[in-house]
């Protein structure tokens, strides 16, 4: 198995700088805004160029790595990653940061694109478990570590912005100049909104939900650290504890759904997600501590959700509909990552930094009273034989078979 892990070792390096490089500029980007005197709902505008052209690029990257190859597209992508990072730097107009940010979200979405096929590809049944355990420890440990850059620098200048650049343009090298074969070409899925729905009601909603629930903290976890009088620093601690709450929470939630009616796992993760946001509303004053403790776990649901979803459309579907349910519940996902954070950046205007947490405890609420009210109008399946094992999904990417739910 050791032997197999560095096999991919170039491919997750190449991850990781690319990640370091992502959780700085998702740290960075919101606080320079408030720096800027720019309101919450113009930074959750931001946001959306970002969800748009990361959809986008779902569309688009596979024509070109049909084209031109895995290597020219990734090396491609992160050249426009660097040159979306330093225009921010040099124009500061919140006008043109939507499109930048729409650069920016085009090519992360095609860097991972190509990431998991090329995971998918050196994969098989025996180790696709421990590749894809070791990509998202990979992007967890990026992420993490690019926000707690932010503090040993001031966001207010450009040295920070510099920094990321270089960053995202050392994560060309590992993979350019590597001698591993590239895969084949991606393939595009197609989807099928109608038939999600009548498979799977609950998973149509709570994808619906699940995007705009991580869309809304990931957007803007940063503005609300900072509103709440947090420094830079720990700011970064409360946005890794929600990040390390989903990541540690994933394999327990989903060998519970494993083992029960799905939808009471829902329930039960919706209930618990809302009572946490309300109990950090109420403690978030005392101090950092708490709110690090309540956030933890609000990650350990507010992340899993969508596995969930994922599976119990799964456990309705026949074999021959897997890629084409994920690619439906994907596309949902996307639209509740641009319907969220406006809605959220709304409520923060009208009631200040506890809006977000208002605005995840109402949506954890609806994702739990849906999947209770479908258990009153659809029994469970008749026995475990009928269900697809849960599985531990990366990044969901609308439009495309990568990084799906796929079986055979």
């Amino acid at each position: 198995m050791f032997a197999n892990i560095t096999s991919i070792a170039t491919l997750m390096l190449s991850t990781l700088l690319m990640m370091t490089g992502y959780g700085l500029m998702n740290y960075m980007l919101p606080i320079r805004g408030l720096q800027e005197g720019w309101s919450t709902f113009t930074i959750s505008v931001i946001a959306t160029g970002y969800t748009f052209g990361f959809t986008l690029s779902c569309i688009i990257t596979p024509r070109l790595v049909g084209r031109v190859g895995h290597v020219r597209v990734f090396s491609a992508l992160i050249t426009l990653l660097t040159v979306a990072v330093l225009l921010c730097a040099l124009v500061i107009d919140w006008h043109a940061w939507v499109l930048f940010r729409a650069i920016a979200g085009f090519a992360i979405a095609g860097c991972y694109l190509i990431i998991e096929s090329w995971l998918n590809e050196r994969s098989n049944n025996d180790n696709r478990g421990a590749f894809f355990s070791v990509y998202m420890i990979t992007t967890l440990a990026g992420s993490i570590g690019g926000q707690f850059i932010v503090p040993f620098g001031d966001s207010h200048g450009v040295t920070l912005f510099i920094i990321c650049a270089l960053i995202f343009s050392t994560a060309l090298f590992p993979t350019a100049l590597s001698t591993a074969q590239s895969p084949a070409p991606l393939t595009q899925a197609r989807f099928d909104l109608w038939k999600l729905y009548r498979r799977s009601p609950v998973a149509f909603v709570g994808s619906l939900l699940s995007g705009a629930l991580s869309g809304a903290w990931s957007s803007l976890g940063a503005v609300y650290s900072q509103r709440v009088g947090l420094s830079t620093a720990e700011g970064a601690t409360l946005l890794a504890c929600v990040l390390a709450g989903g990541a540690l929470a994933q394999l327990p939630i989903g060998r519970l759904s494993d083992r029960m009616d799905r939808r009471k796992v829902m329930v039960g993760a919706g209930l618990f997600g809302a009572a946490c946001c309300i109990i950090m509303i109420i403690l978030g004053g005392l101090s950092p501590i708490a709110l690090y403790i309540c956030s933890f776990f609000v990650g350990t649901v507010l992340y899993p959700v969508y596995s969930l979803n994922v599976a119990h459309a799964n456990d309705l579907a026949d074999a021959d509909e897997y890629v084409t349910i994920s690619s439906a519940i994907m596309i949902l996902y996307g639209l509740g990552t641009v319907t969220g954070p406006l809605i959220t950046g709304a409520f923060m205007e009208k009631i200040g930094p506890s809006g977000l947490l208002w605005s995840l405890a109402i949506s954890f609420m609806l994702y739990a009273g849906y999947a209770a009210w479908r258990m009153r109008k659809r029994a469970a399946p008749n026995s475990d034989s009928g269900k697809t094992e849960f599985q531990s999904l990366p990044i969901p990417l609308p439009g495309t078979d990568v990084g799906s739910n796929n079986k055979s």
